[in-house]
């Protein structure tokens, strides 16, 4: 006797991104500036770290040496992070970026890798890099972003519009 086969459909339902282009200004953003010590390896004059991690609207940070940079959070208190958006831009130079993301808890001294990313700019076409995660880090005490602006190592300098923490 022959079986019927029953075809079977994917049960499925298209959605928006959590996190639009461009974060608001407003929200629930954790302050930064407030609760954090900054720890970076260069600025360049005119795009300080402070663009980026401000709640209002700026020119976001510049690296001011090429190559690789580090840009380190370190909490006064533990703190509890749900979200964390990361903005690059680069209208310039083509160039494939690399970023490491990790964390520290507060009770132990080696930090935990969250999000190694590799992302290619390609001006004037491909110009933005957007990234939002969703996390449940608790006792958070050092948040780091490693940047390797162009793994080529061609001259590159890092750069980022915007980071915002939940």
């Amino acid at each position: 006797m022959e079986k019927l086969l029953k075809k079977r459909f994917m049960r499925k339902q298209i959605i928006e991104q959590a996190f639009p282009e461009e974060v608001s200004h407003t929200g629930d953003w954790i302050n930064t500036e407030e609760l954090a010590r900054v720890e970076l390896s260069s600025e360049a004059q005119g795009y300080p770290i402070e663009a980026a991690l401000s709640l209002q609207a700026g020119s976001g940070w510049r690296a001011g040496s090429p190559g690789p940079q580090v840009i380190r959070l370190r909490f006064e208190n533990p703190i509890t992070l749900s979200g964390i958006y990361l903005l690059f831009e680069e209208l310039a130079q083509a160039r494939t970026q690399e970023f490491v993301l990790s964390w520290c808890p507060e009770e132990e001294p080696a930090c935990k890798q969250i999000v190694r990313q590799q992302y290619t700019f390609s001006p004037p076409g491909t110009t933005r890099q957007v990234e939002a995660y969703q996390v449940d880090l608790r006792g958070v005490k050092v948040l780091e972003l490693k940047l390797v602006p162009d793994i080529t190592h061609a001259v590159a300098h890092a750069s980022l519009l915007q980071l915002r923490l939940r």
